[in-house]
């Protein structure tokens, strides 16, 4: 029960595919960008400083160019100090989840939410979707496309990228600017995200894209 400590590994850029990419592009009219689940308490499992560094550098590039490019930035965040009943099946998965001390509540420093421009979303699943306004808000805004980033891979990232899948919102998974127990998960997710619902590309993929949109 709960997050193990994760040790450092070579984030993957890409993903081998059985099948040929989704013949999708970034749209800066059509786009959003996830930040899934960027606390401390998440990223405090890393052993290494420097990974987590460079998933924050990653992201951070990526949330300044949609800035630039007035794409909405939505940030996941899960509240401390839940309740069993609001914790359900999760208690039993992982355990009690974030106490109430505010630092590790916190978005990581570099990635904090800029207000007027970034938008919080606080959820208690996996998914960004799950019991949230998430799905109204973009179609209120227009937006049919979400790039996903943050933690983890193979838990709320795949399964968001999943469902925006299934409400027609093409997903557009950043596979440096995600991060994972281990290369395995993180690997495997990529592999199921590519073959199932999304378009997986690597951050320096994604900001050549958005540069051409300028």
């Amino acid at each position: 029960m709960g997050i193990p400590v994760i040790q450092e590994y070579e984030v993957p850029t890409g993903v081998v595919l059985a099948r040929e990419p989704l013949p999708w592009s970034v749209q800066p009219r059509a786009a959003a960008l996830l930040v899934h689940d960027m606390q401390n308490y998440f990223l405090a499992r890393y052993e290494s400083e420097r990974f987590v560094r460079k998933l924050v550098a990653n992201v951070d590039a990526i949330r300044r160019k949609c800035h630039t490019l007035g794409i909405p930035t939505f940030y996941t965040a899960q509240p401390g100090n839940q309740s069993p009943q609001e914790r359900g099946l999760l208690m039993d998965m992982w355990g009690r989840g974030l106490s109430d001390d505010p630092h590790a509540c916190a978005i990581v420093q570099g990635l904090e939410p800029i207000e007027g421009l970034d938008r919080l979303i606080q959820k208690r699943r996996y998914s960004a979707f799950a019991r949230t306004r998430l799905l109204e808000t973009l179609k209120e805004q227009g937006r049919t496309q979400l790039i996903v980033t943050g933690v983890y891979a193979h838990i709320g990232c795949l399964v968001t990228a999943t469902e925006a899948f299934m409400q027609d919102i093409q997903p557009f998974v950043v596979a440096d600017a995600l991060a994972d127990f281990s290369l395995a998960h993180h690997d495997m997710a990529l592999r199921h995200m590519a073959h199932c619902s999304s378009r997986v590309m690597s951050t320096a993929e994604l900001l050549s894209q958005l540069g051409r949109a300028e």
